[in-house]
């Protein structure tokens, strides 16, 4: 048995191998083939067969590899799909309660206007009728104070002109003066 050097691997032995086959010499007058070399050729189908177990383990090692990391990947992309669509659900609710949060303030403020307009409207009508009211005491107090005036300018000047001394002594029955006494 040939050993090949130790670098080479499963594949380039079959390649060997098949180089060793398609440069045979065929058999004149026939299809067949006659294999000068057979021991080489068995003896790189053995090799080949001892290396390709570690090659396949391998082989089957990367597969499983790539295997986990893609399902590794699918599911961080899962996750990162899931995150984002929770995201859009939360933004989606936020823009929703936030439009009916400027809804619900806009209508807020909408009442609380009439109001304001209402109770203005009420507090302006109210001072009016106070002031109606004052308005009819001042008259009636001025009309009081009008009448006692010319009660005043037309009694005691109309006397007074008359007699002098009678007007003093009416003065002073007529009306009562805290200094005097």
């Amino acid at each position: 048995m040939t050993d090949g050097p130790p670098a080479v691997d499963a594949e380039a032995l079959l390649h060997r191998v098949m180089d060793l086959i398609s440069n045979t010499r065929s058999i004149p007058l026939s299809s067949s083939v006659k294999l000068d070399n057979k021991d080489e050729v068995l003896s790189l189908l053995e090799q080949s067969v001892h290396r390709l177990p570690t090659e396949l383990r391998d082989a089957r090692y990367l597969l499983k590899e790539r295997e986990e990391f893609l399902a590794k990947v699918a599911r961080e992309a899962d996750d990162i799909l899931e995150a984002a669509r929770v995201r859009a659900e939360r933004m989606v609710e936020r823009q929703e309660i936030v439009r009916e949060a400027r809804h619900t303030a806009q209508r807020t403020l909408e009442a609380a206007q009439a109001d304001a307009r209402r109770l203005r409207h009420e507090a302006e009508d109210y001072c009016d009728q106070k002031l109606a009211g004052f308005e009819i005491v001042l008259e009636r107090t001025a009309k009081t104070v009008r009448a006692g005036r010319d009660k005043l300018r037309a009694s005691p000047a109309s006397k007074a002109d008359d007699d002098p001394a009678a007007s003093a002594d009416e003065e002073v029955e007529g009306f009562f003066d805290q200094d005097s006494s």
